[in-house]
């Protein structure tokens, strides 16, 4: 497989018919990040690893006063990851937001965080998995988000590895001295649908933005490119999920549908079938371009995604690209 990286287009503004999108400003060296935990309760260890690593990139950073808290499975009381996040939002001299870990508890903050600080300085938050939910949530705010790797992955992958490299140019505003012409470029699939696509790119884990269907924090099908990834569901969970979207019109409205990594499960054939053959059967509703094996999720493989970015996606018989726009 090919991965090539983006170039993102940074700007303050980006603008449709249908589309405001406040996008934060590159990082520059000796600006402040914040590490927090808004979800499950994560090793020490990893939250030292990421600090480690943000400095390496010339970042101030610092821990929220709860990031290594525990109560129950979460990383802190619901009141005390509120705060901590609050904090970093409110905090005009913080200009990356990391999130150490999903597991579950994000949608437990939800109705509480307030969104005027982050207007006033824009800052990046990044994560992904049960970050999902905030991602979900900048976006109905009409803020752009990174979905990206967190703090074991800063701890444990190399400098050098593909992913790390990759968050950090996209957070520094670099990718657009790379002659990569700005693509995300993976092999060709027998189930992908060919075609071109030109949406906003939204999605993260399936499961979590499932459990947001019918809220305010809902992802809206109308030019959207979806991508998918989940980790640990049994295959008859993931269909479900799948078919409810079909169901209830969401597929057939979409721009186009990227199918990412979806891992930690027995392949249990319940279903007569492997799973992405399970799930191509019920993408056969949509009439736009679908790609299959894109390299996100719970994998060392988890390129960093602009939520809430314009892009192409373009799939034929060479395989997929999904291309950012500018305009």
């Amino acid at each position: 497989m090919q991965i090539l990286l983006p170039n993102v287009y940074f700007c303050r503004y980006m603008e449709d018919a249908t589309h405001k999108l406040t996008i934060p400003p590159p990082l520059r060296e000796g600006d402040r990040a914040v590490i927090v935990s808004p979800a499950s309760k994560i090793d020490p260890r990893f939250l030292d690893g990421a600090k480690q690593r943000l400095e390496a990139w010339g970042l101030d950073v610092r821990l929220a006063a709860h990031a290594a808290s525990e109560h129950g499975t979460y990383a802190g009381t619901v009141a005390q990851r509120l705060a901590d996040l609050q904090r970093a939002m409110d905090d005009e001299d913080v200009r990356l937001i990391l999130c150490s870990r999903g597991g579950y508890g994000c949608v437990h903050l939800l109705e509480g965080l307030r969104f005027d600080g982050v207007r006033r300085a824009p800052k990046w938050l990044a994560g992904f998995s049960d970050i999902t939910a905030l991602h979900c949530l900048w976006q109905h705010e009409g803020l752009a988000t990174l979905h990206a790797p967190m703090a074991r992955h800063l701890t444990v992958e190399p400098p050098d590895d593909f992913c790390t490299v990759a968050m950090r140019d996209v957070l520094f505003g670099q990718t657009g001295n790379r002659a990569d012409g700005g693509t995300y470029a993976c092999a060709p699939h027998k189930l992908n649908r060919h075609g071109t696509g030109e949406g906003i790119l939204r999605g993260g884990n399936l499961a979590v933005a499932y459990g947001l269907r019918g809220t305010p924090y809902d992802i809206p099908a109308e030019g959207t490119v979806l991508f998918i990834e989940d980790v640990g569901e049994r295959p008859h969970a993931v269909e479900r999920m799948v078919y409810n979207l079909r169901l209830g019109g969401v597929l057939q409205r979409l721009a186009g549908v990227v199918v990412g990594r979806f891992t930690g499960y027995e392949e249990d054939r319940s279903l007569g079938k492997e799973l992405y053959a399970a799930l191509a059967d019920v993408l056969t509703c949509c009439t736009c371009p679908v790609c299959f094996g894109f390299p996100v999720g719970h994998t060392p493989m988890n390129v960093p995604l602009v939520c809430g970015s314009r892009v192409r996606l373009e799939v034929d018989r060479k395989g997929a690209r999904l291309l950012p726009l500018t305009a």
